[in-house]
């Protein structure tokens, strides 16, 4: 009888310490899922901070490598603070639903180019394109800044230390423009949308143009020295896209050529002129093109004999370099050649 109890309590301290036991290690396993496992749920520590990333990005997106002119950026999630440092940026940028927080100022019509001016309240104005103020800049603390490597490119290093920067090669290709803002604004969906509808537009100009496509225009733009034939730039691109004819020796990989001379006005020959110079500045540009466009040579030209001779606004054909500024440029086309 005594060995029976003896071995009955045993058993029970035994079934007591294992339980002990048991409950210990459970206790265990839940403090280390608690403090950090790979599967466990964030403390509020990490939920706060993960919410405070979400508020300064606008959405919590994973990092994104960027490539651009001037080499790699990270950029993370949907940036909301943004600085655009030349005006196919801010063209861009608006284009895509997104209203700068900063802005550098447009070269005329000051602040903002009247074409966009609406959408531009608001925005700070950081001063000059070629010299932007980067004081200004660092206190607007941007979450992405888009430059450009023909502008900024010696305080590419300055930028970098304040926010994320990415830059384009050049300021009036205004696709590459679209397409790099709209990876560091993460809005590619958007780009898409845009350029779709911009294809469709381009069709139906097309197809409302037949032969008025085979007559040849040309670019001109007085300064106060010379006058300019235009064969690269922003307006150019987009006369070439919209399949506009433009005579062969008016075309080339430079931006144009400078006349000097009233005696090389013949150069100007094409059926159809553009002039996008600039009519707000008085510099003298406007007296130089009121001589030249008074000499006999200029009196001979196709386009001035057939009154066919437009003058345009600088701050779309020439300036604003952006999505906007080319649907703008299609907008006056019709109006133009009499298309709506």
């Amino acid at each position: 009888m005594f060995f029976n109890v003896h071995f009955t309590l045993r058993r029970s301290f035994g079934i007591i310490m294992l339980t002990t036991c048991l409950v210990a290690m459970a206790v265990l396993a839940g403090c280390n899922q608690t403090d950090g496992g790979g599967a466990s749920s964030p403390t509020n520590a990490q939920s706060a901070s993960a919410g405070e990333g979400a508020s300064r990005t606008g959405t919590a997106e994973a990092e994104r490598n960027i490539q651009h002119a001037m080499g790699d950026t990270v950029v993370a999630g949907t940036p909301i603070k943004v600085v655009t440092l030349f005006q196919g940026a801010t063209d861009a940028a608006l284009a895509l639903g997104v209203k700068p927080t900063g802005a550098v100022e447009a070269w005329i019509e000051q602040p903002w180019y009247n074409y966009i001016r609406e959408q531009m309240e608001g925005v700070v104005n950081l001063g000059s394109e070629n010299q932007p103020n980067l004081e200004e800049i660092a206190a607007l603390k941007p979450d992405v800044i888009i430059a450009s490597k023909t502008r900024h490119e010696e305080i590419y290093s300055q930028l970098s230390g304040i926010a994320p920067t990415v830059m384009t090669e050049e300021v009036h290709i205004w696709k590459e423009s679209l397409a790099l803002t709209a990876e560091a604004l993460n809005k590619k969906k958007e780009e898409q949308a845009f350029l779709q509808r911009w294809e469709s537009e381009v069709a139906d100009f097309k197809e409302k143009m037949g032969d008025k496509l085979k007559m040849e225009v040309g670019i001109l733009d007085f300064r106060a020295d010379h006058a300019r034939i235009v064969h690269t730039g922003f307006s150019a691109l987009v006369l070439d896209e919209l399949g506009i004819t433009r005579p062969m020796e008016q075309k080339g990989e430079e931006w144009g050529v400078k006349l000097v001379s009233k005696e090389n006005i013949p150069q100007m020959d094409a059926d159809i002129l553009f002039d996008q110079t600039s009519t707000s500045r008085d510099d003298g540009r406007l007296d130089l093109r009121k001589e030249w466009t008074e000499h006999p040579l200029w009196k001979n030209l196709r386009a001035v004999q057939n009154n066919r001779v437009y003058e345009v606004d600088t701050a779309v054909w020439n300036n604003g370099s952006g999505p906007l500024a080319a649907e703008q440029m299609l907008i006056d086309l019709k109006e133009i050649y009499e298309l709506e």
